[in-house]
């Protein structure tokens, strides 16, 4: 778990890696399910194209029916679960070892999110720190203008990230109740890492030992 920017799929990705989990992600899932005109995945478009959230139920039965098919695997959920209900649904029918929360100011997150500026024709993402065009505003390729969409503005973003906190807490709550929460705290996936890596390997054996330095 982590707020949108946070790093969460860079970290999610080095983890299945590294410990040889099986990753699911719930959007994925959402997505494939309707593509493919699956009972479930009609019913969480209907709410969907109703600008509605999918309801607990749905998510549920979606998320355990796919989990039925890892049995032999170990897995990691990306996504899921967004509100308690979920989440004490999810308990009662799978053991769960862990749940790791990303923990990233928010104010490093409005910094690294607000330098996007995008070419809105081809979809070339540049950033003004990570990666800035050649020309401050143009893009490289064209020279035409680059703008800022609306979801990369800082109040945009913000307004994001304290949505994503009133509904998660309740949730992370919840699992540090029961005793299985760990938090990780950093301003780069590339600082948070390799504290998650120390961890795990505490708890399954990783494919490869990775030395980091202090």
């Amino acid at each position: 778990m982590g707020p949108p920017g946070s790093g969460k799929g860079t970290i999610s990705t080095r983890i299945v890696k590294d410990f040889n989990l099986k990753h699911l992600s719930s959007g994925d899932l959402l997505r494939s399910q309707i593509l493919n005109k699956t009972t479930a995945g009609q019913l969480a478009k209907d709410y969907i194209d109703h600008g509605k959230l999918v309801p607990d139920n749905v998510m549920v039965d979606l998320i355990l029916n796919e989990l039925q098919n890892m049995k032999s695997h170990s897995w990691l959920l990306d996504g899921f679960p967004r509100t308690v209900t979920q989440a004490g649904a999810l308990l009662k029918k799978e053991p769960i070892d862990l749940v790791v929360n990303l923990n990233v100011p928010f104010e490093v997150i409005i910094d690294r999110i607000k330098g996007r500026w995008t070419h809105a024709p081809s979809g070339r993402i540049y950033h003004t720190e990570f990666n800035p065009p050649k020309v401050q505003g143009k893009d490289d390729v064209t020279g035409e203008d680059l703008i800022q969409r609306d979801d990369d503005k800082p109040e945009t973003v913000r307004k994001r990230l304290e949505t994503y906190q009133n509904n998660t807490q309740p949730v992370l709550q919840y699992f540090r109740d029961h005793g299985l929460l760990e938090e990780f705290a950093g301003r780069y996936s590339n600082e948070i890492w390799p504290k998650v890596h120390s961890f795990l390997s505490t708890k399954t054996e990783p494919l490869q030992y990775t030395h980091y330095g202090e």
